[in-house]
């Protein structure tokens, strides 16, 4: 059993320290995992609410406190029976990161040491965890928030919109991704391999546990407002702290699903485009008052361009982003290597043919273009997207084969 003296665990970082209680829990197999910074106020009456949380829910468990005060927070944290990881004042999510060498248990509950949510209330997300969850995400929306726990533009504009925001983007269906009680599994969280270092690695946790697609619950959780005397840590960081940490978590919200802005949005653009092309190949088309010429056409030349480049983009995107490795799987299946380059190559050497009829016209005509009317024109746009078309999918399929570098065992190109 350990003790309180000085406990150092050899994880490549030397500016981390763990100090153990007199009497630590041997093999715990809940792990609360809580950062700290400058919470002298309300760290052992936190510390206090483990205890009985744990006890409540019938779970051996720890209280981690990784620390990172300036204060008698640490002092605090261990007189009342947490372990202590001091390290540098580095960001949340590094602090996480930091403390993933120490924690010991199976379940993993986060939170924060403020008390404003109550970890008395442990029992919900343990049954949920031993009920065959994941991930268990608090929800104060289902729960309670305390009058004057929660800036107005947060309860009502910032946290609803940034969560549908979220639901829409991933297909989700959480009800408020912002809450910071929520627990996991340990050997998720290491499959998760989160790497944010700041507010945004809450985020980083939401969006990866849909991309895994792990078993998710949520559990109705008291938001309380801070105690007196206490000042949040955004109002620490300044006034554009909520909008720098709002930022950071859009950001991360998108760079984890690019598909979506990528993938059926350019099918879209493609399709859209063809259908201003494709029917003007050999001259104008009235309809009405409106006369489509070869101006459509370059318009539809575009958008054809763009759509693919944005379809392909998306494709490769969803690869990095994917991991079951279905993804791969499934362009590899739709984009067959030996087929897929035969109809790129055939594609390009047609466009190349129809472009030789307005270059040999070019030519015929002492070096000038066939007038805006007239079909030649318009099958040399036709071939200009050929060419795109097809070298731009033989590109592609090089780059989607090419991922079995990375994310694949070596295959035989059929």
């Amino acid at each position: 059993m350990e003790t309180s003296a000085h406990v150092r665990v050899s994880n490549g970082d030397p500016d981390t320290e763990l100090v153990a209680p007199e009497n630590d829990v041997v093999d715990p197999v809940v792990s609360i995992v809580v950062p700290a910074a400058d919470e002298e106020l309300t760290v052992a009456t936190f510390v206090a609410w483990c205890h009985e949380g744990l006890a409540r829910a019938g779970a051996k468990g720890e209280i981690l406190i990784v620390d990172s005060s300036t204060d008698r927070t640490a002092a605090l944290a261990h007189g009342a029976g947490a372990r202590v990881l001091k390290c540098p004042r580095r960001g949340l999510g590094r602090a996480y990161i930091d403390a993933l060498p120490y924690i010991r248990g199976k379940y993993v509950i986060m939170g924060d040491a403020d008390c404003t949510y109550d970890f008395r209330e442990l029992a919900p997300f343990v049954k949920a965890l031993e009920d065959g969850a994941e991930f268990v995400m608090g929800s104060r929306r289902r729960g309670a928030i305390e009058p004057g726990s929660m800036p107005l533009s947060h309860r009502f504009f910032g946290s609803p919109i940034t969560t549908w925001a979220l639901n829409r983007i991933y297909g989700s269906r959480f009800t408020d991704i912002h809450c910071g009680m929520r627990a996991i599994r340990r050997e998720a969280l290491d499959c998760m391999g989160l790497s944010s270092q700041s507010w945004e690695y809450a985020s980083e946790m939401v969006l990866k546990s849909v991309r895994m697609k792990l078993r998710t619950s949520e559990v109705p959780v008291v938001f309380y407002k801070d105690r007196d005397g206490r000042v949040s840590h955004h109002k620490r960081a300044g006034v554009l702290s909520p909008v720098q940490a709002a930022w950071a978590n859009l950001r991360t919200m998108f760079v984890y699903r690019p598909e979506f802005f990528a993938l059926k949005p350019g099918v879209v653009m493609f399709v859209l485009g063809l259908v201003f092309t494709l029917p003007l190949s050999f001259g104008s088309i009235s309809i009405g008052p409106v006369t489509f010429d070869l101006y459509w056409m370059l318009f539809g030349l575009t958008m054809a361009v763009l759509g693919l480049q944005s379809f392909f983009f998306g494709c490769i995107a969803q690869i990095f982003c994917d991991y079951s490795n279905q993804a791969r799987a499934r362009w590899m299946k739709t984009f067959r290597y030996t087929r897929t380059v035969l109809i790129s190559v055939g594609v390009t050497a047609a466009g190349i043919a129809m472009l030789g009829i307005l270059i040999d016209w070019y030519f015929a005509h002492g070096l000038k273009l066939a007038p805006a009317q007239s079909w030649v024109d318009h099958i040399g746009v036709i071939g200009i997207l050929f060419v795109v078309v097809g070298f731009s999918t033989f590109c592609f399929t090089l780059v989607l084969y090419a991922t079995d570098i990375r994310f694949g065992e070596a295959r035989e190109l059929t």
